[in-house]
């Protein structure tokens, strides 16, 4: 009895070790587990780190694209103002004897057409006379006689792109001094007479 007393001790302290040993296992397990957990998050992580960062860089690529795009329309339609202000004043300036050609119709006709196609590109005229004078739509060349702050003439016409200003309207803004009408029979009456 003694004996199996002395096996029984042993084998309960060897099973002790065993369950000692296991627990042992158990915690290192645990804690490498936590570990490569803790690893595969961080990697997790730095991936979608690394996706976001592709998506915007797509995304800001693309914006950089139009934005070029849009510079080059913009560079090509500011080129193409003064061969409209040429038609504009070459029309204004045609005697009336000569309005009804059929010549200067098609003159008319490729003005309109070179507006529309400007137009439908995204320009569009600032609206400038009897408006009030805004800096960042008019260029004041002059002052005049007016009612203050109002724009009383253009002298060359204004132009956005796309909701941005390519070239300000060039114009005289009324100085407060409001004009004075004379009368039409003072006005006869200081013209020489014949």
């Amino acid at each position: 009895m003694a004996e199996e007393l002395k096996r029984e001790q042993a084998d309960e302290a060897q099973t002790e070790e065993v369950a000692e040993e296991k627990q042992e296992d158990r915690e290192a397990l645990k804690k490498a587990l936590a570990e490569v957990q803790a690893k595969a998050e961080s990697n997790l992580a730095g991936w979608q780190r690394a996706q976001a960062d592709f998506v915007n860089y797509k995304r800001r690529s693309e914006e950089e694209r139009e934005e070029i795009t849009k510079f080059a329309n913009a560079t090509l339609v500011f080129s193409l103002l003064p061969i409209l202000d040429d038609f504009e004043k070459a029309l204004a300036a045609v005697p009336p004897r000569l309005a009804k050609a059929d010549w200067m119709e098609g003159a008319r006709l490729i003005e309109r057409k070179l507006r529309a196609i400007l137009e439908s590109q995204g320009l569009s005229e600032i609206k400038a006379v009897g408006e009030p004078f805004d800096p960042n739509f008019h260029e004041a060349v002059m002052q005049s006689k007016g009612k203050e702050g109002i724009i009383t003439a253009e002298f060359q016409k204004g132009y956005q792109f796309r909701h941005r200003v390519i070239r300000p309207s060039r114009v005289a803004v009324g100085n407060g001094e409001e004009e004075k009408l004379q009368p039409e029979a003072n006005v006869d009456s200081a013209q020489p007479q014949q």
